[in-house]
């Protein structure tokens, strides 16, 4: 199976004030097209900092990071934009929708960006509230909905742009259980039968045995080890 990403001796610092705070310091890490990760840590880890460097929206400060191949930290800044349009698809615990429009409109607004026809965008849409299961919500508000379709609508969002990641930040955070499991379910599926690649961020024990395998964070390094994270 073919690496989508591969991280090398990648060192993440940032700076406060006069002083340099390291994230990451020669962090190795494969991820094979069609994988399902889940990566847990304690607060402060660098859990979301590695989602971040994954999506294109922060760079490393040092090492290589490669998507299929191509040097992705080589990017400009137009350049990457783009790359993570075509190929990020981004969850979060907050499901930041619009909450003035319907769910369809919602869905489609990564689609505004796009060389699209109107027609062809309502298509998408369509396919992506499909997949999750909330084609009859398509013309209802957020505040019309629960958490876990509210969430549900958020993944259709980060699908209709068939991207080939989805990176998703505690997406179930927010959620009971029952809601959880279902949103869970539905990442399973798209892993599982539309062969999306698939980094989570939990502390969730729960939320972690949905994937293919679990890594653990801790300081900036991947650690050996079974815990639960609070």
């Amino acid at each position: 199976m073919s690496a989508l990403f591969q991280l090398q001796q990648v060192s993440k610092t940032y700076s406060r004030g006069k002083q340099a705070v390291s994230i990451f310091d020669n962090l190795e890490l494969a991820i094979p097209e069609g994988d399902f990760v889940a990566i847990m840590g304690p607060s402060g880890s660098g859990k979301s900092t590695l989602l971040n460097l994954l999506g294109g929206i922060d760079r490393i400060s040092a090492g290589s990071l490669r998507f299929r191949g191509e040097q992705l930290d080589a990017y400009s800044e137009s350049r990457m934009t783009q790359w993570r349009a075509r190929h990020v698809g981004f969850i979060f615990q907050s499901y930041n929708l619009m909450p003035m429009l319907r769910a369809a409109q919602n869905v489609e607004l990564p689609l505004l960006l796009t060389k699209l026809n109107r027609r062809q965008r309502a298509q998408n849409v369509q396919i992506a509230l499909d997949v999750v299961g909330l084609s009859e919500r398509a013309r209802h508000y957020p505040r019309e909905m629960s958490g876990g379709q509210q969430q549900r609508v958020a993944i259709a969002r980060a699908l209709v742009a068939d991207p080939d990641l989805l990176l998703c930040d505690e997406p179930t955070g927010d959620l009971d259980r029952e809601s959880a499991d279902a949103i869970l379910d539905v990442l399973r599926l798209l892993n599982r039968e539309h062969g999306k690649t698939i980094v989570m961020v939990t502390h969730d024990p729960a939320a972690a045995a949905y994937a293919k395998r679990t890594l653990h964070l801790d300081k900036g390094v991947f650690v050996q080890k079974e815990a639960a994270y609070v």
